[in-house]
């Protein structure tokens, strides 16, 4: 399995590729440990460079900046049928590279920019600010999502459902028309829901919220930090504000928020994609231990969004399992680790519009193996309500 990929070349192919795709990855205790894999790696490639981490944020931002001033000096000047679907383009592809900056801002939180901690932090917090993230709630939380990911009693989020919690009114939602809303509810709300009132994230005893200073997310001596983030998501709210006083608030949604939600629409779906397939197992505690839960996540592919996106999505295994490796790194140490992982690493090069409505039918809750008369701590998702 592994490194296959999808190759079909007729019928009979493509069944025993979909076989193979969906084929359980290993569960027991690799043979190998974190230590074996990083000495895999030429060393090289733990070297973070601010030259050049800089110079990939610069390059996005100047598209940014570029895509902001065609759209804005020459699309008012089309016609109404070409200038509709130029919009759509703008807003697209504005949205793909607002991505990638978000993306460099993933990495400031990883420390993974450069070697400089206030700096990263520094650089994260206003990158993430302006684009409406709280940054160091987010970057507490996607931290103990690292630290515990794929256990079903602590990871932070894309914790999977188990059978007994779905709600009897999902059932009408078990079909494609269903489907379609769901699909589009959780890539258009999917990523503000989970900051403002923890939707798909880890279950707590009261109300969490990554704006809450008291929220059970975070200890008390983290309650600064996330006043702090809060005050950069307001001063670029409030930025906002003062821009659509002179603008009007159409120009700001389609200049800036019509993009933003195509950004966060591919942060959901390719977090969602990561962590949910049929071939990944996922652990309760009596099972659960770092090293099985990282290497239970599946690396996908965007084709030439790979290249956009900083290759976050192709090389998300590795990621995984050492996240300060900087991204114009990852593509030579993911390849190097794949003979040390074997058949502990997994790939599927579905298309990612395929991929999202297989997994939203085929994934629904999570069921525990049975071991004989014995029920293991070892969970496979399932599709039959």
């Amino acid at each position: 399995m592994g490194k296959g990929g999808r190759m079909p070349v007729n019928s009979d192919q493509q069944k025993s590729v979909d076989q193979e795709l969906v084929r359980r990855v290993p569960h027991q205790k690799p043979p190998f440990t974190i230590s074996d894999i990083k000495k895999a790696i030429p060393p090289h490639c733990f070297n973070r460079s601010l030259v050049l981490s800089s110079s990939y944020l610069f390059f996005d931002l100047v598209v940014c900046f570029l895509l902001y001033h065609i759209a804005t000096t020459y699309i008012p000047l089309l016609p109404a049928p070409l200038s509709y679907l130029a919009w759509t383009a703008y807003v697209y592809v504005q949205g793909c590279f607002m991505f990638a900056v978000w993306v460099v801002a993933h990495e400031c939180g990883h420390q993974a920019f450069s070697d400089y901690h206030l700096l990263n932090d520094t650089l994260g917090f206003v990158l993430h600010s302006l684009l409406l993230v709280p940054y160091f709630s987010w970057k507490i939380s996607h931290r103990r999502h690292h630290a515990n990911t794929n256990s079903l009693d602590r990871d932070e989020n894309h914790v999977p459902r188990f059978k007994n919690t779905i709600r009897s009114y999902y059932h009408h939602f078990n079909n494609p028309l269903g489907r379609v809303f769901i699909i589009a509810f959780t890539l258009i709300l999917g990523w503000p829901l989970y900051l403002i009132v923890n939707i798909a994230g880890r279950s707590y005893d009261r109300f969490a919220s990554h704006f809450d200073p008291y929220s059970p997310i975070y200890s008390k001596r983290e309650r600064a930090q996330i006043i702090l983030s809060d005050i950069g998501v307001f001063a670029a709210g409030y930025g906002l504000y003062r821009i659509a006083a002179v603008k009007g608030l159409s120009w700001v949604f389609l200049v800036y928020g019509a993009p933003l939600h195509v950004a966060n629409g591919f942060l959901v779906m390719i977090t969602l994609l990561h962590h949910t397939h049929l071939s990944l197992p996922h652990y309760d505690s009596s099972e659960w231990d770092w090293l099985r839960g990282a290497l239970a996540t599946v690396d996908r592919n965007y084709g030439i969004l790979n290249i956009v996106f900083h290759h976050i999505a192709d090389t998300h295994v590795l990621h995984h399992l050492i996240s300060s490796i900087p991204h114009y790194h990852s593509q030579e140490a993911s390849e190097a680790i794949k003979p040390v992982l074997g058949d502990y690493y997994h790939y599927d090069d579905t298309p990612f519009y395929k991929a999202m409505w297989r997994e939203a039918k085929e994934c629904l809750y999570v069921e525990a193996e049975q071991d004989g008369d014995k029920t293991s701590g070892v969970y496979w998702y399932k599709n039959k309500l």
